[in-house]
């Protein structure tokens, strides 16, 4: 089968470190390891594919500002970008504010067009970037979810968010995110090195208000009131790294702290063996309609998790079982866990197990990827998902 893959977010660099890029990039493997062929029309690609996506076929598309004459133009042109890349068998997109004509365009065709919704995009706009024209990114949706033959989403929060604001032609399916099992062997080897009677808790994401990096420094600072020794690496960067270094050196907690920056997909399996827990320590939001993908790559790690109870994540970790969960916003609840296990080192090892076990049973990106594909009509073969798996 031959899939058209398109991301028209000038936002998410394909190719890039972040949570958005390692999702486009696994589910183009997962496809392709299913024996389909895909090809990727993105509006930014960022650094350079990894070695197994190096000779994926690219078109670069562009999307511009939502002036109305500008917009149908480069949907227009988004549509034959597609049609002169020759007859495509699925239209798979991530919705973006400004694109509909790919899906429009499957449906033109008669091929299925699915639609992968990672987020409420048109309020985390107005919520959290710049002000835009929402009487017209509201009028895209309404296109591009009235166009689509499938409807995926992340969560259950995001199915509610869809079925009541937009007018599509089917309900929307709930498919959480994943992880690949093959980043995350069992033997990965620790790329910092372990310091013995240290105990590292990390940290992995893009470093956003909402991944609760006050409350994991409140923390941090009331484990540091304590005789025993402590050390916090912190993998990633983005826009609330500067505050985090100066709250950190204000307690100073700056040398027991190490920031990576940046890492790309590869290095992140053996950073994360380098610590002794996993946090994600989200606070309370309105709506928290993530799934987020650094709790599944922690439990494919094997690592014991401390997380806030919140939205999706109670539904990943069963408490005491899989992980364990604390209020968010609660710096002293999410120290007394972390106490816990550096006490505890039989049920570090008892919560890490069962968690891997959880996440490579049910949540693989080529599980996934059958997932969608049975749900849009096609049907792969065994011989395919044992390849996969």
């Amino acid at each position: 089968m031959r899939v058209a893959y398109i991301c028209a977010d000038h936002g998410i660099s394909v190719f890039g470190c972040n949570g958005a890029a390692v999702h486009i990039q696994e589910m183009i493997r997962a496809l392709r390891g299913l024996g389909h062929q895909v090809e990727l029309f993105a509006a930014k690609v960022g650094g350079r594919p990894p070695a197994d996506l190096e000779h994926l076929l690219l078109h670069q598309v562009t999307m511009p500002a939502p002036r109305s004459e500008e917009l149908a133009e480069a949907n227009d042109r988004l549509r034959k970008s597609i049609a002169d890349a020759g007859v495509f068998d699925c239209i798979y997109e991530r919705y973006s504010l400004w694109s509909y004509g790919p899906l429009e365009y499957a449906r033109d065709r008669g091929v299925p067009g699915v639609l992968e919704v990672n987020a409420p995009l048109i309020d985390e706009q107005v919520t959290r970037r710049r002000p835009i024209d929402c009487a017209a990114a509201e009028r895209v949706a309404a296109r591009v979810f009235a166009a689509a033959s499938l409807i995926t989403v992340v969560s259950s929060e995001l199915m509610v968010y869809v079925t009541q604001r937009m007018a599509a032609r089917g309900a929307p399916y709930v498919v959480q995110n994943a992880v690949n099992p093959l980043r995350f062997a069992a033997d990965v080897l620790p790329s910092i090195t372990r310091e013995a009677n240290v105990f590292t808790i990390g940290f992995l994401g893009s470093m956003k208000p909402w991944h609760g990096l006050p409350t994991l420094i409140e923390a941090f600072a009331l484990l540091h009131e304590r005789p025993d020794e402590y050390r916090l690496l912190l993998i990633g960067d983005g826009p609330e790294r500067k505050a985090a270094e100066a709250a950190l050196v204000a307690r100073r907690l700056d040398a027991a702290t190490t920031f990576t920056g940046e890492v790309p997909p590869a290095d992140v399996p053996g950073l994360l063996a380098s610590v002794d827990v996993a946090v994600a320590p989200y606070p309370q939001l309105p709506s928290f309609y993530f799934s987020p993908l650094k709790i599944y790559e922690y439990m494919a790690a094997g690592l014991p998790i401390v997380a806030s109870c919140v939205g999706q994540l109670n539904e990943l970790i069963s408490d005491g079982v899989t992980g364990l969960l604390c209020p968010a916003d609660d710096p002293r609840a999410l120290a007394a866990r972390l106490q816990l296990l550096r006490n505890d080192a039989s049920l570090r090892a008892r919560l890490g197990a069962a968690a891997r076990r959880r996440v490579l049973d049910g949540h693989t990106w080529g599980a996934t990827a059958e997932r969608v594909l049975s749900l849009a009509g096609f049907m792969c073969s065994a011989h395919a998902m044992e390849a996969v798996r």
